[in-house]
C-alpha cells in the first residue's frame, strides 16, 4: 500500500471519528435496532457523539500541540499519547453520562455503545503508559465486534451482513495502512484489534447472561 492511500485511510478512519460512523450506521442504516430517539430527532445523538468524542478531544490535542506538550497530531511517540488519550476518556465519559442520564430519550443500546467505547479508550490509555498499542486497531476491532454482535442478535435486518462484511474489509485496509506508515508493529495492530473486538463481544455476552 502506498503512503498516500495509507495516510488517507488512517485519517478518514481516525479512532476519534469511528464512534460517529458507528452511531450513524446504528441510528440510520439498521432499521429496528434503535427505538429512541425517534428518527427525526436522531441528529441529536450524532451531535452529542461528534462533539464529545471528536471535536473536543481534537481541540484539546491541538492545544497540547500549541503548548509544546506533543510534537505532532499523529502522536507517533508513545510517551506523548497519555494526555491526548486522557482528554478522549473525559470526552467519551461525558457523552456516556449525558446519554445515561436521560434513558427516556436515548435507547439503552446507544448508552451501552458509548460506555463500551469509553472503556476501550480507557484501556488504550492504560496500556499506552507502557506499550504503544494501536488505537486504530482498537477502533476497527470494536467496529467489527459491534456489527458482528448485532448480526448474531438477528434484529438488525438483512443489510447488517453487508455492513459487517464491509467493516471487516475496511479493518484489514486500515491495519495495513498503519503498518505501511510504520506507525505500529504487527503485534501492536493485532493487539489493538483484539482488544476492541473482545471488549464488545465480552460486553455483549455479559449483558445477555445478565
Amino acid at each position: 500500500m502506498n503512503r498516500l492511500l495509507a495516510t488517507i485511510l488512517s485519517s478518514v478512519c481516525h479512532p476519534l471519528l469511528v464512534p460517529s460512523y458507528l452511531f450513524y450506521v446504528v441510528c440510520y442504516q439498521l432499521p429496528g435496532v434503535v427505538l429512541r430517539p425517534a428518527l427525526p430527532d436522531r441528529w441529536l445523538v450524532l451531535g452529542v457523539v461528534l462533539l464529545f468524542t471528536f471535536v473536543l478531544p481534537s481541540v484539546g490535542t491541538a492545544l497540547l500541540l500549541w503548548g509544546g506538550y506533543v510534537s505532532s497530531l499523529e502522536l507517533r511517540e508513545r510517551r506523548q499519547r497519555p494526555l491526548p488519550l486522557l482528554l478522549a476518556v473525559i470526552g467519551f465519559s461525558t457523552a456516556t453520562l449525558m446519554m445515561g442520564r436521560y434513558p427516556q430519550a436515548f435507547d439503552m443500546l446507544l448508552v451501552q455503545m458509548m460506555a463500551g467505547m469509553t472503556l476501550a479508550v480507557l484501556l488504550t490509555l492504560l496500556i499506552s503508559l507502557r506499550w504503544k498499542i494501536s488505537a486504530h486497531g482498537v477502533g476497527m476491532g470494536g467496529t467489527v465486534g459491534l456489527l458482528a454482535l448485532l448480526y448474531l442478535g438477528g434484529e438488525a435486518g438483512s443489510t447488517i451482513i453487508w455492513w459487517l462484511t464491509g467493516s471487516i474489509v475496511l479493518a484489514g485496509a486500515v491495519m495495513s495502512a498503519r503498518l505501511a506508515l510504520n506507525a505500529h508493529t504487527p503485534e501492536q495492530v493485532w493487539a489493538g484489534f483484539g482488544l476492541g473486538a473482545s471488549l464488545v463481544l465480552g460486553f455483549g455476552v455479559g449483558l445477555a447472561l445478565g
